[in-house]
C-alpha cells in the first residue's frame, strides 16, 4: 500500500541487462528477431504511474531493436489490477510477459503457478542491494517470485509548533495529544481506520511492533497471539481516547492528509506522499512539518513498520522469458528506481539511492525540474531507518481472503474487544486460509 495503491533509482545500464541472463538469453533474441520491424513486443501490466512510460521507452532503446517493451496499463483500483491479470493468467494468456504484483499478492501468484522462479544471475541481479523487508515481500517459500521496483512505509507526521518534542511511544502520542485538546489546541490522531487494507497495515504494524504474529511462518495456520491481542488493546486504546475525528471509519490515506492539512489533527500516521501534497499546498508553513519514525508498541523497541510497493514478476505463460526477465530486469534497475523515485514518488528497494545526491540530470544543478533525493526526500534517512526494522503482511496465498476478514472485524476499531474479537479472528481467519484456488 502506499500513494499508488490510495488512489502507493542509477547504476547498471538497462542495456547490460541481457548479458545477465547468458548465452541462452541472446540466442532466444537473436531468433525472436533481429529488430522492432520483426514486431517482437513483450507487454508489461502494471498499474497506472505517471511516468512510468519513460521507464518503459527507456528499456525498449535498451533493447538495440531487439523488442518493443509495451506498457499495459492496469485499473487504477488495486483489486481491479489482480482481478484483470487473474482472470487472464487463469485461462492461459500468453500475451502476458512482466506482471506487476503488489506486494501482497507474490505468493498468491506463486502458488497459484503464475510467476516463474527467478533463479542464477537473474535473480542475482534482482535481488544485490535490495534492503531485506522489500526483498521478503518478493519471496515464497524461499524462493524468489519476483524483482521489486518500489516499496514504501508509513512514518509519523507533525508540526513542530504544536509538539516540539513528538512522542516516541504510542501512549506517549495520546498523552501529548489529550494534553493538547485540554488546552483547545489541535489534538486528534488521524490514520487509515476505514474498513479496508488501509486499516489492515495500522493492525499489522501494531502486532509486529507488539512481538506478535496474525498468521504463522507459512501462512497455513492462524497464531493471534498475545502481541496479536496486546495490538488490538491499543487499537481500542487510541480510539476510545477521545483523540479521533467521528470520520475516523471513513478516513482512508487522502482523508487523513486533508484532515492534517486543515489543522484538525496533531498527529498523522502516513506514507511520505504527504510531504510533496504539503510542500504545494501550504510551502509557506513547510518548514513546520516534520516527521519521525513510527510510535514504538513499547519503549526502546523500535516499531516494525508494515510496508507497500511493487514488485515485478515474469509470467509463466509468456512466450518470450528471457526477454522478460531481462525487461523486468530494465524496469527496476538503479537508474529507473532513481526516476522513478524522483518523478512519480515511490520510493526506491535499492538501499545506495537513499544516500545518492546526484540530480537527475547529472549534468545540470539542483532545481524543482532536476531534483536530486536531496530535495525530494529530505526524510529519505528516516524512511531508510523504517525499511530497516519493517514488518511485510502476513504472505500467504489466501491473502485476499485474510485482509477481508481483518478489516470487517476490525472495523470500527472502537468497538474492538480484544479477546472476543481474537477469538473471532482466529475462527473466521482459519476459514478464510481454507479457501482453494485463487480469489477471482
Amino acid at each position: 500500500m502506499g500513494k499508488r495503491m490510495s488512489a502507493s533509482r542509477r547504476g547498471r545500464s538497462p542495456g547490460r541487462t541481457g548479458s545477465l541472463l547468458g548465452a541462452t538469453a541472446l540466442t532466444v533474441g537473436l531468433l525472436a528477431g533481429c529488430g522492432s520491424d520483426a514486431g517482437l513486443k513483450i507487454n508489461v501490466y502494471y498499474a497506472p504511474e505517471d511516468n512510468f512510460q519513460s521507464v518503459v521507452d527507456d528499456c525498449t532503446k535498451a533493447s538495440g531493436g531487439r523488442y518493443e517493451v509495451v506498457y499495459n496499463k492496469l485499473p487504477r483500483p488495486a483489486d481491479g489490477q489482480r482481478e484483470q491479470m487473474v482472470r487472464r493468467l487463469a485461462a492461459g494468456d500468453d500475451s502476458l510477459d512482466v506482471l506487476g504484483l503488489d506486494v501482497t499478492w507474490v505468493s498468491e501468484f506463486a502458488e497459484a503457478g503464475w510467476a516463474d522462479e527467478w533463479t542464477g544471475e537473474a535473480k542475482a541481479e534482482a535481488t544485490a542491494g535490495v534492503l531485506p523487508g522489500p526483498l521478503e515481500t518478493a519471496t515464497w517459500n524461499g524462493k524468489l517470485y519476483a524483482a521489486t521496483k518500489n516499496t514504501n512505509v508509513q512514518l509519523l507526521w507533525y508540526d513542530d509548533r504544536l509538539t516540539p518534542s513528538p512522542p516516541k511511544t504510542w501512549d506517549e502520542m495520546i498523552d501529548q495529544a489529550k494534553a493538547l485538546k485540554a488546552q483547545g489546541k489541535p489534538g486528534n490522531v488521524v490514520f487509515t481506520g476505514a474498513q479496508y487494507e488501509g486499516l489492515v497495515v495500522i493492525y499489522n504494524t501494531l502486532v509486529e511492533s507488539a512481538g506478535g504474529k496474525i498468521l504463522s511462518d507459512d501462512g497455513k495456520s492462524v497464531v493471534m497471539d498475545e502481541g496479536a491481542i496486546k495490538a488490538l488493546e491499543m487499537l481500542k486504546k487510541v480510539t476510545t481516547a477521545g483523540i479521533t475525528d467521528p470520520s475516523l471509519t471513513n478516513s482512508k490515506e487522502d482523508e487523513v492528509r486533508q484532515a492534517f492539512q486543515r489543522g484538525n489533527a496533531a498527529f498523522e500516521l502516513n506514507w511520505p506522499f504527504v510531504y510533496a501534497s504539503y510542500a504545494k499546498e501550504k510551502k509557506a508553513e513547510l518548514q513546520h512539518f516534520k516527521w519521525t519514525t513510527y510510535p514504538q508498541f513499547e519503549a526502546g523497541k523500535p516499531a516494525k513498520t508494515t510496508i507497500g510497493g511493487y514488485n515485478l514478476a515474469v509470467s509463466s505463460t509468456s512466450k518470450h522469458k528471457a526477454e522478460a526477465y531481462e525487461v523486468a530486469l530494465c524496469l527496476r534497475n538503479e537508474k529507473n528506481q532513481k526516476f522513478s523515485a524522483l518523478k512519480d514518488g515511490v520510493p526506491p528497494t535499492l538501499e545506495s539511492l537513499y544516500t545518492d545526491t546526484v540530480p537527475l540530470d547529472a549534468t545540470a544543478g539542483v532545481s524543482d525540474d532536476n531534483p536530486s533525493m536531496d530535495t525530494k526526500y529530505p526524510m529519505r534517512e528516516t524512511i531508510l531507518d523504517a525499511l530497516k526494522n519493517a514488518a511485510v503482511r502476513p504472505l500467504t496465498p489466501a491473502y485476499q481472503n485474510a485482509s477481508t476478514v481483518l478489516s470487517k472485524v476490525l472495523s470500527p476499531p472502537s468497538e474492538i474487544d480484544p479477546q472476543k474479537t481474537a477469538e473471532k479472528l482466529k475462527e473466521q481467519l482459519a476459514d478464510a486460509l481454507q479457501s482453494k484456488g485463487v480469489i477471482p
